[in-house]
């Protein structure tokens, strides 16, 4: 298997891939991005928000990892964030999860970045497990926030 970049020939690969993480994470419904969208948000001349793909020896993509730059104040450097992480059923227990994350540490490592993190559903109990098992830390101590739809809307009118 080899890890690469996605090409711009394969939006409807990741917006397969996104659908199905969805379905995953028990939440198909809320998988709307069209690939129009994702065709320019990871394809534009400047894009913010890449996505790597696990490619078995067949040239079949196994997985995704879809990633972006963050930034922390405190350590005065940019990160990575994990958006979505998602190997095909078929190709589980491979060693293609964890590679992804060892390539994305990889680019932190290389870049000087000092943190790369993402959400885990606190139900997915074996990706905790896996990823505890990788070095990762739970950060429990803090709460995730998030305004959208119509309270996002209403937000952005006050004053």
């Amino acid at each position: 298997m080899k890890i690469r970049s996605a090409r711009i020939d394969e939006v409807g690969t990741i917006a397969a891939l996104i659908k199905e993480l969805a379905l995953y994470e028990k939440a198909p419904e809320l998988a709307v991005a069209t690939e129009n969208q994702l065709k320019a948000a990871f394809f534009s001349e400047n894009p913010a928000v890449f996505c790597d793909f696990i490619e078995v020896e067949s040239g079949e993509i196994a997985g995704f990892a879809i990633w972006f730059l963050n930034y922390s104040t405190w350590t005065g450097t940019h990160g990575i964030y994990l958006e979505d992480l998602y190997v095909l059923p078929q190709y589980r227990g491979l060693g293609y999860g964890k590679a992804l994350l060892v390539h994305l540490a990889k680019i932190c490592v290389q870049r000087g970045y000092d943190r790369f993190q993402w959400w885990v559903l606190d139900w997915n109990t074996p990706s905790i497990d896996f990823y505890e098992g990788l070095g990762a830390i739970a950060m429990n101590e803090w709460t995730t926030m998030r305004v959208e739809a119509d309270a996002l809307r209403a937000l952005a009118v006050l004053s």
